[in-house]
């Protein structure tokens, strides 16, 4: 069994909030966490792809969603994910009041301390379980 936490962000696309979920989950799992965590497309899981359908089934996730919808979230959990945590961008932004995180394609220095925050929390969330 893969011992590895799955970190699954929103897709987000077209919305600040989506970049600033994928931004903080890469971060995660490329630079903070490598050798406990792993990211999986959200799209495959949607779709139902097989093989992360497998990969997913009875694994423990921390989901991060950009917007109340809680798209990942929910999708993780449909597909038999276990959620061990729901990280709300919004939670971090609003602690942030009246900056200009940037756009959907680009983060700007704002954006950056807020991926930055995220990414701690979900670091710590997995340094505990491991």
């Amino acid at each position: 069994m893969d011992k590895k936490i799955k970190v699954i962000p929103c897709s987000g696309i077209g919305k600040v909030f989506g970049l600033l979920a994928r931004e903080s989950v890469l971060k995660t799992v490329l630079e903070l966490c490598p050798e406990k965590s792993e990211t999986i497309c959200l799209a495959y899981i949607v779709s139902g792809d097989e093989a992360v359908n497998e990969k997913i089934a009875k694994a423990r996730c921390i989901t991060v969603d950009g917007c109340p919808k809680m798209c990942a979230s929910k999708n993780v959990a449909l597909a038999g994910g276990i959620v061990i945590e729901e990280i709300k961008v919004l939670d971090t932004v609003k602690e942030h009041k009246g900056k200009n995180f940037g756009s959907a394609t680009h983060l700007d220095a704002d954006g950056e301390v807020v991926v930055n925050e995220i990414a701690e929390k979900i670091a710590i969330i997995i340094n505990e379980i491991n």
